[in-house]
């Protein structure tokens, strides 16, 4: 590979890397003076570690703590670890980042492993591997879904990922583009991109006021392959954009983001649905998938590809089989318009309208941040170890609003905004 500017691939514009860097700790996070950030990201990604640890000391940051996965490290674990290994995983780690969290410091992430990393690895073991992880990184999960603390997720684009997403082009090429695409996605391509996000995030502000004016009882989705009612939480409230976390600390949690959502109750959701989009999960493509609900639960469930860990998915726990969240996204959304199917639920989400597969998000609550973990499941809030995101939109699917008396309001035609 040939590098310069300290690892940088010669097909990534370092300029727009910087504004990438710049977006995700003065808009991803809102990082304030004197408080801690906690990273995590591939090997590969050094170069944009390296940038977000630059401007977040700029910022005032108190203390950066990166830690650095490597993807032949995760593979030797598969060729050469005991059997027991793979129900195992680092709970003092995840203990010592919940800690860290209780003591308000701020969350990062950036993704851009080989979305098929573990494609051809025992999916029992990688079922079983990320379960074990799943349960061990809860007591972190509840400060992140509770929103507790400000975070945020975005991109860089690794070669291995961007051979995945272009597998025709040269690696050159292929970088080239992926880094463009996560450019543009993350409006970072030229100018100011703290006014850029100020901008974009109004546009998703008149969405939510909208929807939150109209306390929709539930949302009828109408398409090929799908007749789905999704009740919506008691007390629910849609978010989008930028919020503000319990530490009073407004953040955009995702960079790219082009949806609004909320959260469906638990218990009221019924009909069956059909996936318009792959997803990929832990390094398996499971696509076509089919499922049914009855009284919120998806009681029969079916993929062209993939069957197999989408029903061991489903049998993680109780709350996997229930939905955690439900996300409005038009067809015309610049990913979408893109063209490009990532393999990424960071970025193939926001080309579509989805729906989640478990742990809720309580700040989609009205004062939720007051509300107790008994009161987010009394009001129908799901709980789980998983939260799985998976794209059932497309410019064939009607959404309809059903108030409490059963009137009903257009909200999508055909992909769009009604």
């Amino acid at each position: 590979m040939t590098i310069h500017q300290r690892g940088i691939h010669t097909s990534i514009d370092p300029d727009k890397l910087d504004r990438l860097a710049q977006a995700a700790v003065r808009v991803g996070l809102n990082l304030q003076a004197g408080q801690d950030l906690f990273l995590t990201a591939p090997v590969a990604a050094l170069p944009l570690v390296r940038k977000i640890a630059e401007h977040a000391y700029k910022a005032g940051a108190g203390l950066v703590t990166p830690i650095l996965s490597d993807e032949e490290v995760t593979l030797a674990r598969y060729r050469y670890a005991r059997d027991d290994s793979f129900d195992r995983a680092a709970g003092w780690l995840h203990e010592g980042v919940a800690k860290a969290f209780s003591n308000n410091t701020a969350r990062l992430a950036i993704v851009g492993d080989d979305p098929m990393l573990l494609s051809e690895q025992d999916p029992a073991k990688v079922s079983r591997a990320s379960k074990a992880n799943s349960v061990a990184y809860q007591p972190a999960l509840e400060k992140i879904a509770g929103f507790d603390i400000n975070w945020n997720i975005l991109a860089y684009p690794t070669a291995a990922w961007a051979r995945r997403v272009f597998p025709g082009d040269a690696e050159e090429v292929a970088v080239a583009k992926l880094a463009d695409a996560i450019f543009a996605a993350s409006r970072v391509e030229a100018g100011d991109p703290v006014a850029a996000w100020a901008s974009h995030n109004a546009s998703l502000r008149v969405r939510t006021q909208w929807l939150n004016g109209q306390r929709f009882q539930a949302l009828h989705f109408t398409g090929p392959g799908t007749d789905l009612t999704v009740g919506l939480a008691d007390g629910h409230e849609w978010q989008g954009g930028a919020s503000t976390a319990r530490n009073g600390i407004t953040c955009n949690a995702n960079i790219p983001t082009e949806e609004v959502f909320t959260t469906p109750h638990a218990r009221r959701v019924d009909g069956h649905v059909s996936s318009t989009k792959p997803l990929s999960y832990q390094g398996t493509l499971i696509d076509e998938i089919q499922v049914r609900f009855e009284a919120g639960r998806i009681v029969e469930s079916k993929a062209s590809r993939g069957a197999d860990v989408l029903a061991k998915v489903l049998d993680t726990d109780e709350g996997a089989r229930r939905l955690g969240e439900v996300a409005l996204v038009p067809h015309s959304s610049p990913i979408s318009q893109s063209g490009i199917l990532f393999y990424n639920t960071l970025f193939d989400e926001n080309a579509s309208c989805h729906i989640a597969l478990g742990q809720c998000y309580s700040k989609c609550f009205l004062d939720g941040a007051t509300l107790t973990p008994e009161q987010v499941a009394a009001q129908g809030g799901n709980k789980s170890f998983i939260h799985i995101d998976w794209m059932i939109g497309s410019n064939f699917v009607d959404i309809d609003g059903v108030h409490a008396d059963g009137s009903r309001v257009p909200v999508f035609r055909k992909g769009e905004w009604a």
